[in-house]
């Protein structure tokens, strides 16, 4: 009996548990000041009390956007820099206006994730999933080269040549 206690005893002197993680980098209120000192997660947290209604509404998104440009869409952002209320909550949004045959190139995020909501049409139930490389390069029917070139802003000779690969 008093080895079996002796045991109890030494399993709960060496087993101990420990739990750590990073602290969580939201907050519930920290409206961003860009002059601030201090970096909390983004930019520096205002005084609460000077916190104003304004710190918490954009006003914009309803505009198009001139798509007037060699890609023909234009892309509006809604991030802390126009909402400051939005520091440190990790949420941002973009309105994307395309002109007729507009593009918005194939891009990353490398600090987010991407949902696009579509307002006027090109909507379904199961989307699927497409790897990038290989349905811009390897398509079939190819993608017109011109239009990769223009997309990636280089010449139809390049384009040739990553197609190549594929």
């Amino acid at each position: 009996m008093a080895s079996h206690f002796i045991v109890f005893v030494f399993l709960i002197a060496t087993c101990s548990v420990a739990l750590a993680s990073d602290s969580s980098p939201l907050q519930d209120f920290c409206v961003a000041d860009p002059n601030g000192p201090v970096l909390v997660n983004g930019f520096a947290c205002k005084d609460a009390k000077m916190a104003q209604a304004s710190d918490f509404f954009f006003s914009g998104l309803h505009m198009p956007g001139s798509t007037s440009n060699p890609v023909g869409s234009k892309v509006s952002p809604v991030n802390v820099a126009q909402i400051p209320g939005l520091n440190t909550l990790g949420i941002s949004l973009a309105r994307i206006d395309f002109a007729p045959w507009g593009i918005n190139p194939p891009h990353t995020h490398p600090r987010a994730t991407e949902i696009l909501t579509v307002i006027e049409a090109l909507s379904s139930q199961n989307p699927g999933v497409i790897t990038i490389a290989n349905a811009v390069f390897g398509s079939n029917p190819a993608i017109a080269n011109d239009l990769l070139a223009k997309s990636f802003q280089t010449d139809t000779k390049t384009i040739d040549w990553i197609q190549s690969k594929f």
